[in-house]
This record gives structure tokens, sequence and C-alpha cells, in this order.
């Protein structure tokens, strides 16, 4: 499940600055003929999910050189100089540069004002202490089974459908927000890390050379001077620790993983004294070049020692040896099993003492038993206590179609049914729990979390490489609430014989899988920046995660719509287009575009709603590169 929303180091904030400063006449021929050479075979015409020549020229400059230099693209960018990278961007965008306004003190009254990677943002002018409320989302998924259900959110049943913009920021690939009191924590792709006043979007401080696109945890903690921790996931597979009222650096872990594709994607999780820690991989995409020796990355859970970021344990999921299959015509060696990454965050079970985690696809033809499953593992050793492979022989790589030349391509290929949204354990009647869990398939399944018994399968979607059920689910006290995409079946409807894609919003009841309710994707008018005017197919599919209140759930759809949805009916009781007006943000962009709706969900919290439009997640449908993290309160105030 790779997608191109990795880590951006330092150099490449340099090297971004310079090619905007050169701007693209410059780099045009060395960057035409590199792009022929490394890239024009996948992208003109464009190949499996790689977005065509017309897509990359709507995405920024920044946005292609981080995908080169460290994201999805950095295998088939291997040997490139840093000059050949810029010379790539520049050939390929259109965009140029963001469109920064001139910010002034009397624009901006009683603020100072700092220059980004986008544009220039007020500087608070005080800093409270942190104090917790009710309200607060501190998490990815709020609490410890990852329900995603805030119980105080300190909005009415009358206040829903009065939720206007209140504010706006732009970042690149802009992550998840957390909210405690009146702070906000996000991070982005752009490699600032930011906390922020969650009600006016004023910045505390920043820190500069982060790059990640997990949900920042933000915790209690003795370790912080100031009694506040917060921790962060970095693309580079280190994670980061620092003082949340202040932004000063506890400590940072080694590198987790050594393999040179690995990549942290889900949100590391506090329990107890430690912190744990998914990894993933682009293996996947790597994986396209005939040049890359297939496949050697193995998804795994580490554990981290909350105090000095010390590595107490580290679990792989794919338990089996390594063994050759077979040598390439360019003399590389295929090896297997691969794959098994952990694509979101896990989800908590302290009365077991147990963290469940999903898996990803096998990138080989090489059997394993921990690629898409579901796993439960000892909190405190990392021993795994129960599995279960609901797919088996789903071995995947990008790019195996008819002209593939790789070498890689396992035999037969995969559906790519992995598993991206993290399980979350729901109570029912009777005082018992029930782990559900999204599969890429359109699958969704209860487990018996004592002994992985599998309980009931219900098929929500008809399930596609882009879901089915993809980056997350959620739960209150009643239902469980399984989003579905069906994009890749979308793309295909009005084929012969293609089958009827079932976007939209299910209730499901967690006891015994029945659905209650289901509530299709509207279709609906959207605005695709990057088709510049003309008609946009606005994909209605609804692959990002969900957010719950008492009444309500929140979701937004690649086509840029985000409703709230009456629980008890599926009613949807509020909606807004993100795309269908343009935003002059707090950092000075005039004019910002919205887009899909991707990846990770809302967060609800003290009476706002964050929601994050644009995002590039795995489809890059709707994308504009730099994204626009938009604020909701009732009328806007």
């Amino acid at each position: 499940m790779p997608s191109a929303r990795l880590l951006l180091s330092n150099l490449l904030v340099g090297m971004v600055a310079a090619l905007w400063l050169t701007g693209p006449a410059a780099a045009q021929s060395n960057g035409k003929a590199v792009f022929e050479a490394r890239c024009q075979t996948c992208h003109e015409p464009a190949v499996d999910r790689a977005p065509s020549r017309a897509d990359l020229a709507q995405r920024p400059q920044a946005d292609i050189a981080t995908s080169m230099t460290s994201g999805l693209m950095k295998p088939m960018a291997e040997g490139l100089s840093a000059a050949d990278i810029q010379a790539v961007a520049a050939y390929v965008s259109s965009v140029g540069a963001p469109r920064a306004a001139a910010a002034t003190g009397a624009e901006m009254p009683q603020v100072a004002l700092r220059t980004g990677v986008i544009g220039t943002y007020p500087m608070c002018t005080s800093h409270p202490p942190i104090k917790a409320t009710p309200g607060d989302w501190a998490t990815t998924g709020i609490d410890d089974p990852s329900t995603r259900f805030q119980r105080r959110p300190g909005l009415t049943a009358a206040d829903v459908p009065k939720l206007k913009v209140k504010w706006s920021f732009s970042m690149t690939g802009g992550g998840q927000p957390t909210v405690v009191g009146d702070w906000l924590f996000v991070t982005n792709r752009s490699g600032t890390f930011f906390a922020m006043d969650a009600k006016t979007g004023c910045v505390h401080w920043t820190v500069e050379d982060l790059v990640s696109r997990t949900t920042p945890m933000v915790v209690r903690s003795a370790i912080s001077p100031s009694g506040w921790a917060t921790f962060v996931g970095q693309s580079d597979r280190v994670v980061r620790a620092f003082d949340a009222q202040t932004g000063k650096e506890l400590w940072r872990s080694a590198v987790l993983d050594p393999h040179p594709v690995g990549v942290l994607t889900g949100s590391p999780i506090v329990a107890d004294n430690r912190l744990l820690v998914p990894i993933s991989s682009i293996e996947e995409a790597a994986a396209m070049s005939k040049a890359y020796a297939c496949c050697t990355f193995r998804g795994s859970l580490a554990a981290l020692d909350l105090s000095t970021g010390k590595l107490l344990w580290k679990t792989s999921m794919v338990p089996e040896p390594t063994r050759h299959i077979r040598q390439k015509d360019n003399g590389l060696d295929v090896t297997g099993p691969a794959g098994a990454a952990i694509w979101s965050a896990p989800a908590v079970d302290r009365k077991r003492g147990l963290v469940y985690v999903v898996t990803g696809d096998s990138y080989t033809d090489v059997d394993t038993v921990g690629a898409d499953a579901v796993v439960a593992l000892d909190i405190k050793t990392g021993k795994i206590r129960w599995r279960d492979q609901v797919t088996e022989k789903d071995n995947f790589v990008m790019g195996c179609g008819r002209t593939s030349n790789s070498g890689n391509c396992p035999t037969p290929l995969g559906p790519d049914y992995d598993f991206g949204a993290t399980p979350v354990l729901i109570p029912i009647k009777g005082g018992k729990t029930v782990l559900v869990a999204g599969q890429k398939s359109g699958l969704a399944y209860g487990f018996d979390p004592d002994n992985g018994k599998r309980l009931w399968t219900t098929q929500v979607g008809v399930g596609s490489a882009l879901g089915g059920i993809e980056w997350g689910i959620g739960a209150d006290d009643r239902y469980a609430y399984i989003p579905n995409s069906d994009l890749g079946v979308i793309f295909g409807e009005g084929r012969p014989g293609a089958p009827a894609a079932k976007p939209g919003l299910s209730a499901l009841d967690p006891a015994t899988g029945k659905i209650v309710w289901h509530t299709p994707a509207p279709k609906a008018a959207c605005i695709y920046a990057a088709d510049k005017g003309k008609p946009s197919r606005c994909m209605r599919a609804q692959s990002a995660a969900p957010a719950i209140i008492p009444g309500f759930v929140f979701q937004g759809a690649l086509d840029g719509w985000f409703r709230a949805y009456d629980n008890a009916t599926g009613k949807i009781v509020w909606e807004h287009s993100t795309t269908a007006q343009t935003y002059d943000t707090l950092n000075g962009i005039k004019g910002q575009p919205g887009g899909g709706i991707d990846g990770m969900g809302p967060t609800i919290a003290n009476g706002m709603v964050y929601i994050m439009s644009g995002n590039n997640g795995a489809a890059r449908v709707g994308s504009n590169g730099i994204n626009v993290l938009l604020a909701y309160s009732v009328d806007g105030k």
C-alpha cells in the first residue's frame, strides 16, 4: 500500500528553495532527458497506479522533488544528482512555487511573522501552559482501542448543521492533527512540525527538520520539563520525543529498521512506559525497477522505552527464513518471503496486555503467514499471542502489467488486498469485546480478542487495490462504522461486465457483523484544481478514516466532500464541499484550493472540527501536492 507521502531532509528544503529561485527554464533540457530515461516508461502513458504526465504537471516542484529524493520514487531516482532531481521537477511541474501573499504587521496586528517553506505564518504572542480538557483528541484514534469516538466534542446536535470554516493553513502533505486543550500539533512532508493555537491557528513553535505523515501522540509525562511530551515517527524510521510546551527535543531513537526503503507511516502509540512503533516500506514500488533486487523488507512492530527511546523489543511479521527464488537476466537475485508491512497505528488492549496490528500483502511468491493478517502481540515482550491470515497468496508488487520487465513480479500476481486501517476494539453486551478489522477486499471481520477466533465476516464493498476498506474505521458504544472506497471499481464503471461499485458508509452491529444501515456515497460535483477549469470526474470513494461524536459520524471522500451522518439512520445531516471555493490561508497563501480527502480522518476537539483537504493518500485523486488544513467551528466563530 505505498503512497508518495514520505520524508524530506534539510538538504531537500534547501534544494527546493534553490529550485524556486532559479525557476524551470534553466533546467528544461537536462530535465527532459532524465525524465525520458528514468520516468517516461511508467508515466507516459501511465502504468498501474502511477500518475500520468499530465497529472504530474499539476503538482508543485517540491512535491515531485520530495518523491524522487526520499519518497515513493527514490529507488527509481537512484544515482541521480541533486541537480538532476531539480531539473526533472522543474521540467515536469507547471505549478512552480506556492503563491505566498506579502504579509505585513498591518495585515496581522500584534503578531510576529515567520517565513516557512510555504508562506509566512503568524506566531502566537503568548504560550499558555497546556491544560488537558475532557474534549481532547491526543492520539490518532483518540483512545487505546482506537475507536475514534469523541465522547465530549463540545458540539450539540443543533451545532452540527452550523459548522463553517473558521481558519485554514496550507501545508505540504499534511497529516491528522492532535489537540490538547488550546494546543494543536500537526506534521507534514515539508519538514516542519507545528504546534499551533487550536482556536486561532497562530503558531507556538516549529521543528524545521522533521518529515512525517504520522499523527503526533501527546501525553502527560515526567520526562518533559513542562509535564507534557509529544512523540512523532519520522519517515526515515526514527522516532523523536519533544517537550510539547516548548518544542525542545527530549530524545531521538536509533534508526528502527536498516532497510533502505523502510518507512514509518503508522503513528506511534503510548502504552504504559513504552512507545509502540509500526514499520512499513515502499518496496512494492521499488520493485518496479529492473535494477532493484527484490524483495527483502519485513514489516515489524517495535517497542521503545518511553523515557529514553531505547529499543526494548522488535517483532517481525514474517517468521519464515529467507530463500533464493530465482536469478534475473541481469544477474540480480530474487529472494523471499517479504512484505507484511504495518501501515497503520496499533490498537492497545491494556486489560489483556495486548497490542493489535494488521499487516500488508506479500511481495514475493514465497508463502508467508504474516501477510494480510490480524496479529495480537504481548505488550511487554513482543511475543505473538495469536495471528489470523485472512488472505493467502496475496503476492503483489507494483508495475506488473504486460509490459513489465522488472523481473520482480510474483506469479500469480495477488489482488493487493492488504490492511491499512487500524483495528478497533469494541465492547458488546455481556461484558465482552470484539476486535473489528477492515480490509481492502471490502471485507470487515470480527475477532475474539482472547484467542483470535474469527466470529463473523461481512462484505461492505466490492474491494480493489485502492480499497475496499482502506485507511480507517471507527465505533461508538453501539455500532462499528466502516467507510468503503471501491476506487478501483469506480475507475472501471461503465465497462462491459464491470461490477457496480459500493462506495459509502456502513454501520455494523459489532456482535454479529450485520449491516444496520448503508449510505451510498452521493454523486456530487467537485472541482479538482489539477483539471484547470475542465469538468472533474469526481471520485466519490470514501477511503479516509471517520470520526464519531454522540449522534453523528463525520467522514470525508476523495471528491473533497466532508459530511456528517446521523449515527442511528445514516442520514446525511451536514455536508461541505472543500473544493467548491479556495482559501486565503493564515500562512499567506492566496487562493489555496481544496482537494480530495484521503488517508487520515477528522479530529474533533473542544467545539472544533479539523480535516485535511487535498491530502496525498495512496490514490492521489484530487491531490494538490499542497494540502489545506481546515478548522471548522459553529458559524465559523
